[in-house]
Order: structure tokens, then sequence, then C-alpha cells
């Protein structure tokens, strides 16, 4: 890897013999911990490069694109990549999201950085954190359970170069902790988790406590049927589910009738009133602690997102306002579809309700109800009503008189994130947090806790 990513970015646009080209180079360097029984396991570092070409030819019929992606590519390896993607172009037809490639004029700046070296972490990144993880473990063993766990940071720079002049680049670090407490008999679990830019705000100590607490809430077991319950969802849930409508939310797929978004007789529900409550979804690239890329990072082409809109400029997008549904995701061209304002996806999601209350407060005003940890194995049932089904895991508790007292056994749920959002009666404080299900692929994310009287338990959930 000795040709820097901007030197083998313009490298690819001198090789390439179509009418245009987009070239992306993604370095990522990566920094991980694991452990088990109170003891770390494994750590390791390494690094990769990622290069994508997007080739467009202009023909009689409109303009085609062909996108060829590799890792790890050599200089020797770079114009047989760059032909590849030629190719691709040549045999496919017109692009239906064909565009204009975006030039600097319509796109911010010139990255000031997009010649210097990729961005980089190392095992420095766990100097603070290393440590007081493993006083952690001290107090586990004192206090008879077992710290088992993962954590990982890396941090991936984007260089995006293209035939129209863009030359931008973004750094973006990403860290996640997830925390398994077990008791040693293995009968009783509990599970905290943490999205990070850089592990400066992780307290293991804090994190263990918290842990602690809930396997003792586990003492009691207490068995309960399926049905309906208040239930109080914590962040990382409501993350969850609300990422997955957030993926769900195309603008195209809802015009034509697909999705829970399809107003009946035709058209989008962009207007309509989704809750009560004063909950506002956005996402904002420059959002403190949750940054994410400004400008559009496209390696493929769908109804979500576009390689033609590589580089576009991502302002801050509510996607609900104050209970009312005021954007879908549009690319360029979807936009011009469906008639709906330009609203590319962006990599971050924020819900406000205005609330206050933390979780635990929430609790202690409860009369009767399940606190949840975290959902897990999330799948759609149904696009039209966006129904998912899922399970709960790590620790479904009772609480009876605004106290814990003890802990249920495991359910599958029924339930979309738009009814529930109809549905909720309160919204806590607003909390960056890492999504359980999806943190592979999503980690900005800021939730509250939200109180919904009536979940949905469909069956109870054995030997999870």
């Amino acid at each position: 890897m000795s040709v820097k990513p901007h030197e083998i970015v313009e490298r690819a646009l001198e090789l390439s013999r179509a009418d245009g080209c987009v070239v992306i180079a993604n370095e990522t360097s990566t920094a991980n911990l694991r452990w088990a029984g109170n003891a770390l396991t494994t750590n390791g570092v390494t690094r990769g490069r990622t290069l994508t070409v997007v080739a467009t030819v202009d023909g009689a019929e409109g303009t085609a694109s062909g996108v060829v992606s590799r890792s790890a590519v050599t200089a020797e390896e770079l114009e047989p990549l760059v032909r590849a993607a030629e190719a691709a172009a040549r045999d496919a037809g017109p692009a239906e999201d064909a565009q204009p490639l975006v030039g600097p004029g319509a796109a911010a700046p010139a990255s000031p950085g997009f010649t210097d070296s990729p961005a980089e972490t190392s095992s420095e990144v766990f100097a603070a954190f290393a440590p007081a993880l493993g006083e952690a473990f001290a107090r586990a063993r004192a206090g008879g359970r077992e710290l088992y766990g993962f954590a990982n940071h890396e941090v991936v720079s984007s260089y995006l170069g293209t035939s129209s002049g863009l030359r931008l680049r973004h750094d973006q670090p990403s860290g996640t902790l997830e925390l398994n407490a077990k008791s040693p008999d293995m009968t009783r679990s509990a599970w905290a988790g943490r999205a990070t830019r850089d592990f400066a705000d992780v307290d293991p100590a804090a994190i263990d406590a918290e842990l602690a607490r809930r396997l003792r809430w586990a003492e009691r077991k207490v068995d309960l049927p399926a049905g309906r319950y208040e239930t109080l969802l914590p962040p990382t849930a409501v993350a969850d589910l609300l990422i997955y409508q957030f993926w769900s939310s195309a603008a195209r797929d809802a015009a034509e009738g697909r999705t829970v978004f399809s107003k009946p007789g035709g058209g989008t529900r962009v207007g309509d009133t989704l809750s009560d409550l004063p909950l506002t979804l956005r996402s904002d690239p420059r959002e403190p602690g949750l940054e994410a890329a400004p400008f559009v990072i496209a390696h493929s082409s769908g109804d979500d997102a576009s390689v033609f809109d590589n580089g576009l400029p991502l302002p801050a997008t509510d996607w609900i306002r104050d209970g009312v549904l005021k954007h879908l995701v549009t690319t360029r061209h979807t936009a011009e579809l469906t008639g709906l304002p330009l609203a590319p996806g962006i990599d971050n999601l924020i819900l406000d309700g205005g609330g206050t209350r933390s979780l635990e407060e929430m609790a202690a005003s409860t009369e009767r109800g399940l606190l949840l940890t975290c959902l897990w194995y999330i799948r759609e049932v149904d696009p039209a009503t966006l129904l998912l089904t899922g399970l709960t895991r790590d620790g479904v508790y009772l609480v009876e008189g605004g106290e814990v007292v003890g802990e249920v056994n495991n359910f599958r749920f029924n339930e979309s994130p738009v009814s529930l959002l109809s549905r909720a009666t309160e919204a806590g404080r607003t909390e960056p947090t890492l999504p359980r299900e999806w943190g592979d692929y999503f980690t900005r994310a800021a939730m509250p806790a939200l109180r919904i009287p009536d979940f949905n338990m469909s069956s109870v959930s054995k030997g999870v």
C-alpha cells in the first residue's frame, strides 16, 4: 500500500476512457480487543483498501453505468479494474437513474486534506479504556459474575474523485463496545452496548455496575404469558426499530404503493401525522458526536442511492417533524420521479421527543409493565405495514409499583415501528446509543426510551 489513496484515485481517472468516471478509495484501519471470563483473550490491528470504479458511457438511448469494486488493489491491478468497469457499462442498458455527474459547483469545495495520508487507529485508542476494563474484571470477579465482550475501533478514510472535477475526502471513526455479564452458572445474562468515536467517553466501571444491578434483578424469575403489555423500550431497541424504518423509507417504493409510507389511492404519506407526541426524527452529518459524511458516497445504485449522486452535499434533514412525516429518502432521479424534495440518505439518525426523563425515571413511574434490555433477530413480515418480528434478549424485567421485581421469560414480538410511534405515550431523554441488531452496519444513533402502552409480545420464546 505504498501508493497513497489520492494517487490511486487520480491514476484511475487518468486511465478512464469512459464518458464519465467516479472513483472511491476506502482506506480502513481497525483495532480490537476481546475478552471472556474476566480476562482479555485476543487483540489485533488491521488495515485494508477497497477501490470502487464507476464508469458511465453515453449512448443513443441514454447513459449506462458499470460499477466494479475490489479489495487490496495494487498499482498493477488498477488498469484492469478500470477496464472492467467500462466493460460492465458497455454491456449494461441505459441506467434509469442517469444524471449528470456532480460538478464542483454543485458540491462541497475540494477537501483540504485530499492529498494527505489516510487516518489510522491503533491499540493506543484503548490506552485508558483497557486498564479501566481490567479493574472492571477484578470487581466482577469479586462480585461473582463473569464479563464477556468485544471492543472495536475503526477509521475509514474515503477519497472521492470524479471526471467532473470533484476531489472530496471524509474520515469516519466508529467505535463499538458490547459487554455481557453472566452468572457463574450461566443462567443469568445481561447486556450493555456503547457507540463511541474514540473510547474516551466509555466508562467500564459504570457499565459493569449497570450489569451487576440487572443480574441481581434476574435472581427472581417470573413466568408471563404472551400478550400486550405496557413496555419501556430502551434507546437501543428504539434505534433498531427506527433504523429499519429509515431503511424502508425510499420515496419511490412508497410512491409505487409498496410500503407503509404509501398513501391509499396513490402517492405517499408525506404530510401525514404519524404521532401525537412531538417526535422529530432527523439526520445531520454535523451532529456533535455523531458526525457522518457530509456528502453522498454511493458504491452502488438502488431506489435509495445513486452512483450518479456521488459528491452531492448532505444538509440536515427532518424525516419526521413534530410527529408529521416530512421527507422520504430520494436520489436526484427519484425526486424527479415522485415530485418530492431531494433528500439523500445520511449515516446517522436522531429521535427527539422533548422528554427529559431517564429510563430509570420512566420505570419509577410505571405501575405495572415490562422493561426491555434489547431486541435481536429482527425480520420483516409485511412491508405494507412494516410489521417486524424479533426476539427479546438478555433481560426482560417486570416493573410493579415503580420497582423492578424480577426477570421474566423472553418473548417473540410482532410490531411495526410506524405503529409504535403512533401509540407511544411518552418519550424520554434522547441519548447516544448502540443498536444491538444493526450495530455492524449503523452505529451513529441517538434515541430516547419510549413508553408503549400495549406492546405486542406475540409468543413466549424458550431457551433464548
